[in-house]
């Protein structure tokens, strides 16, 4: 299963002006994050992307692009880390980004090994960026769910394989709720409008709804 820039957006929280920004190594450092199923257009993030992108969202929310290009260079130039960026735990803390490990936490900006204090946010759960509620990974709604093993991660009707956006579609066409069980038998009214918000959520991170004037950072 492959996510589409938008998709992949809304999942993770980034911009999709920050997604292209994030492609690209700067002048004197890498990129933050290369798509691995497709880096050219049509641009593809795989759902370890995803996991990763949301990773990154939250180091923004505590220090610069910079700073984190920095501390991503050390990972995998200085450590030859060279597993995906979702294997690995990474928080920021007092100025800096540490690579987090059972017995300690190697600071990834400075380039050395300190045992550091911090609280651990699990990336999967919700979580707030500029006034924005970015859902739950694996659950983006109470009837809406992501499981690489069902549909390679497509957001799915839970318990079901059936795309949120095929349910959603025929909301859109004006069938109502009630009446989405004739076409998808199991799918209950409130599963579609949950499929039919999801939907809108997405719709959001298109680029004529974004700020003209938003940064890349």
């Amino acid at each position: 299963m492959s996510y589409s820039p938008t998709l992949a957006a809304a999942l993770s929280g980034a911009t999709l002006r920050q997604l292209a920004h994030w492609r690209k190594a700067s002048s004197r450092h890498g990129a933050v994050l290369v798509p691995e199923l497709s880096e050219v257009r049509p641009i593809l993030y795989s759902f370890r992307d995803v996991v990763a992108l949301r990773t990154c969202v939250k180091l923004r929310q505590d220090a610069s692009l910079q700073r984190i290009r920095r501390a991503l260079d050390t990972l995998r130039d200085g450590l030859r880390e060279r597993e995906h960026l979702s294997a690995y735990r990474l928080a920021a803390d007092g100025g800096s980004i540490y690579l987090v490990e059972p017995e300690q936490a190697t600071d990834l900006v400075h380039r050395t090994a300190n045992i550091v204090i911090h609280e651990m946010v699990d990336v999967l759960r919700p979580f707030y960026r500029d006034g924005r509620h970015i859902p739950d990974l694996l659950q983006p709604r109470e009837h809406v769910t992501v499981d690489p093993a069902v549909r390679g991660g497509v957001p799915v009707i839970e318990g079901t394989r059936i795309p949120y956006d095929e349910v959603a579609a025929l909301l859109r066409d004006g069938v109502p709720a009630e009446r989405i069980s004739d076409y998808y038998p199991g799918v209950t009214a409130s599963a579609a409008r949950d499929a039919a918000d999801f939907a809108d959520y997405v719709d959001s991170y298109e680029p004529s709804r974004e700020p003209r004037a938003a940064a890349a950072g």
